[in-house]
């Protein structure tokens, strides 16, 4: 699928235009973070082995949250992402958290390595590929970025959530990959109420579109998991059902809010 640069653009300005508002926002937990809160959940960890001296690649990383936690698990941490006002915050933060966490601001499709060594893991959670349109280039980056043997950890929000309305009640959206849907929306998921309006674009893509990409660039698939929750209310309607398992309340346990793989190069 073509990547045009006017779509990566314009999801580029949304990021920098939605940071101050997931700065202020309970959903980001700044100040408890910054004291040294965690913010990986308990879906991904389960996915990590020990980390220590590993050499991990955050793709998609938005201000670096998980990249830091990750460097305070013990790995050396780059996170790339394509705003810039993001990368700029990540850089300030790992200097007030006091860890060697790098980042690099570019889009996933155009990362260019800042060292000749490879990585132990690549990292991508949440909300990442719905803004790429080629996860054949994404698979391809990803595996050309992997020591031989190397780990792609991924979670993502599963694509039947997607195909839904804003009130998940009912088909909106095509489960597949029918190309860019240019949509315009009202204050950030990190904050309903925040006073910004701002297009964006995004890509459907179904969960065998993901595997086949990742098996087509060399990737044996290890694990493939289905949650019936998100520990993140990501979308309207969602309530706590248990702690740090939030569903749709009209739906509960009846549909999938997210899903995991591991990969191995």
């Amino acid at each position: 699928m073509a990547i045009k640069k006017e779509h990566l653009e314009i999801n580029k300005n949304s990021w920098n235009n939605r940071l101050q508002s997931h700065l202020d926002s309970d959903f980001y937990f700044l100040e408890d973070f910054i004291n040294g809160k965690n913010s990986l959940n308990k879906i991904e960890l389960d996915l990590l082995d020990d980390i220590t001296d590993k050499r991990i690649l955050h793709l998609q990383c938005h201000f670096g949250q998980d990249t830091i936690s990750l460097s305070r698990m013990g790995a050396n941490c780059v996170g790339v992402d394509i705003s810039d006002k993001s990368i700029d915050k990540g850089i300030e933060l790992a200097k007030i958290c006091k860890t060697n966490t790098e980042f690099v601001c570019s889009n996933v499709y155009d990362f260019q390595n800042p060292s000749k060594e490879k990585y132990d893991i690549v990292f991508t959670t949440y909300g990442t590929i719905s803004w790429l349109p080629d996860l054949d280039k994404w698979a391809k980056v990803i595996a050309e970025n992997l020591k031989e043997g190397g780990e792609l950890v991924f979670v993502e929000f599963h694509p039947v959530i997607w195909m839904f309305d804003d009130d998940v009640d009912k088909v909106g959206y095509n489960y597949f990959n029918d190309g860019p849907q240019i949509e315009e929306e009202t204050g950030t998921y990190a904050d309903q109420g925040a006073d910004i309006r701002q297009k964006y674009v995004n890509w459907n893509h179904s969960i065998s579109e993901v595997v086949t990409s990742l098996i087509k660039a060399g990737l044996k698939i290890e694990h493939l998991g289905e949650y019936d929750y998100s520990p993140y209310p990501f979308i309207a309607k969602t309530i706590e059902s248990e702690k740090g398992k939030y569903r749709v309340e009209h739906t509960g346990n009846k549909i999938p809010l997210v899903y995991s793989i591991k990969a191995k190069l």
